[in-house]
């Protein structure tokens, strides 16, 4: 069944390579679908296109399709083209006249964006709420383990000291500057495109106002031509906000691989959180940190995935259009697989408390030991070049009792303050 079936039937070639994967996708946003279609029946029945009787059949009958998708029984088989048309067959079949009413004053342009705003908004909550719980958990590890130290590098050389206080509360204050991308995607998802019908609107006397509130929506896109020429835009502006939550798992998964090494040997995980190999039975593989960074960078990618299909598209509906659901559904997937494993492996992570104590790291105290030659009166300059004659003559002594006290070193994390940073995102 097609929504635009005049009595004629397409090749068979020709409707695989239209229809592609929509149906297997449309189940994610059939829910929405159905949402939006029982804004727009009460809007019919309110505005008089509907009976009272008509209207009450169609929520209802539209409130079963919701808990048959919700329990997982609702399909579309191969015969229908997408959800739209599935929906509106079951309406039909049930209701007669009364289900081929509920096209009435929209297009499958504006019921695929509407549905996509929907489905959209729940899913930036939720990719928000789990990494809600991503930060918590680095925050309590910071605070755990705030008085281990750990060496800074710069060019992979090492550099100064740092801690796992801070190395840990840095990915997790990286991560309120993610989650402001994220809000910016969602205020552009929380405009009702419905009633843009085709993209130019409809002759009929429809509430727009009255599904706007119904389907809480802060806003709508009053601009019927503009709302058509968001489709693509929104998937774009969240694929943004996932890059940027994409690129801090990325970094700090590269941080857990190196860490892990034997070169290194800062951390560690139990057993069944690594892999082996098939020939070294010494092997204690990395493997799921490795997946999150290739992952992540490919997340990284779907900003210009999508902007290669929309990009200098003229106004009005394409069907190219119809290939950002194939990009943006499965990345939105799959990061949240990303933030789900990350944070479960997390949880088992073990601190090596000794790693200063091997004479590899000490120049990582001259720094500090030159800052103290300074505030003992010594110009920069020469405790600068006191310092490096030392080192180069092999006689330096570092100093390991360090002390940094300002907001945001090792000596004072700020963690409360952070934490309340997110708080005010949330």
């Amino acid at each position: 069944m097609k929504l635009w079936d005049k009595g004629f039937s397409t090749d068979k070639k020709i409707d695989h390579f239209t229809v592609g994967n929509d149906r297997e996708l449309d189940l994610h946003l059939a829910k929405y679908d159905v949402m939006a279609s029982r804004a727009h029946a009460k809007m019919l029945g309110k505005i008089g296109l509907l009976t009272a009787t008509e209207t009450k059949n169609l929520v209802a009958e539209l409130d079963q399709l919701t808990k048959r998708i919700k329990n997982g029984t609702f399909t579309i088989e191969d015969n229908f083209e997408d959800m739209h048309s599935k929906i509106e067959y079951q309406l039909t079949l049930a209701l007669g006249d009364t289900g081929k009413k509920i096209h009435t004053a929209r297009s499958r342009n504006d019921q695929v964006l509407v549905a996509m705003h929907l489905y959209l908004k729940d899913e930036l909550s939720e990719i928000k709420s789990q990494t809600k719980i991503l930060f918590d958990l680095l925050l309590n590890l910071a605070d755990k383990h705030k008085n281990v130290l750990l060496p800074g590098y710069t060019h992979l050389q090492i550099a100064m000291p740092s801690s796992f206080g801070l190395w840990f509360s840095a990915y997790a204050e990286s991560l309120i500057d993610d989650l402001y991308f994220i809000d910016a995607a969602y205020k552009v998802a929380n405009q009702n495109p419905l009633g843009s019908a085709a993209g130019y609107g409809s002759s009929f006397p429809i509430d727009r106002t009255y599904t706007t509130k119904e389907m809480d929506f802060e806003t709508m896109k009053y601009n019927v031509v503009a709302a058509q020429m968001g489709r693509g835009k929104v998937e774009k502006a969240t694929a943004f906000g996932m890059a940027n939550i994409a690129a801090t798992l990325s970094k700090m998964a590269m941080d857990i691989c190196l860490y892990m090494s034997q070169n290194f040997d800062f951390i560690s995980f139990p057993d069944e959180l690594t892999t082996g190999s098939s020939i070294m039975p010494h092997k204690k593989n990395p493997d799921v940190f490795e997946l999150v960074r290739g992952k992540c960078n490919k997340l990284q990618a779907v900003p210009n995935q999508l902007t290669l299909v929309i990009n200098n598209l003229p106004s009005g509906y394409h069907r190219d259009l119809q290939l950002v659901k194939e990009i943006i559904v499965p990345a939105i997937q799959e990061m949240k697989a990303c933030l789900e494993i990350l944070t479960f492996s997390l949880k088992e992570i073990r601190v090596n408390e000794g790693i200063l104590e091997d004479s590899k790291y000490d120049y990582l105290f001259s720094v500090d030991t030159l800052n103290e030659l300074v505030q003992n009166g010594m110009p920069f300059r020469d405790a600068y070049k006191k310092m490096g004659k030392e080192i180069n003559e092999g006689t330096f002594s570092p100093k390991r009792d360090i002390k940094h006290t300002h907001e945001g070193s090792l000596g004072q994390l700020c963690l409360n303050e952070i934490r309340e940073k997110m708080n005010k995102i949330l």
